[in-house]
């Protein structure tokens, strides 16, 4: 498979805007790519140089005899997994969503993802 061939599958790109110390900016890595990263002042430029940087990734890859994982399926998650806690929190969470009008998993939904 060519260089090509591997940029048109379906990595997972994640940009991301920081700031920091350094300043203003997007922050590019892909998920399959251990040390696939870029960055750019805006998202489309951090779009743009992470492309690059998969390009070059995958060339000294090749180069180097190694395999390029494929792209992760995301098909494989369910969207469900079973999680034990403790009687306690389960009574709070489930007085907070009931204070918020929502179900349990919604509110766990809303919790987990802030």
């Amino acid at each position: 498979m060519n260089i090509k061939n591997y940029l048109d599958r379906p990595y997972h790109i994640v940009i991301q805007h920081i700031n920091d110390e350094s300043g203003s900016y997007y922050f590019a890595t892909v998920r399959e790519f251990d040390g696939c990263m870029s960055h750019g002042d805006t998202y489309a430029k951090a779009f743009e140089n992470i492309q690059d940087a998969m390009k070059g990734w995958i060339e000294a890859k090749l180069e180097g005899g190694f395999a390029v994982p494929d792209p992760i399926d995301d098909n494989q998650y369910s969207g469900k997994f079973v999680l034990r806690i403790p009687k306690s929190l389960h009574a709070r969470l489930a007085m907070e969503a009931e204070q918020e009008g929502v179900s349990l998993n919604q509110y766990a939904l809303y919790r987990l993802s802030n």
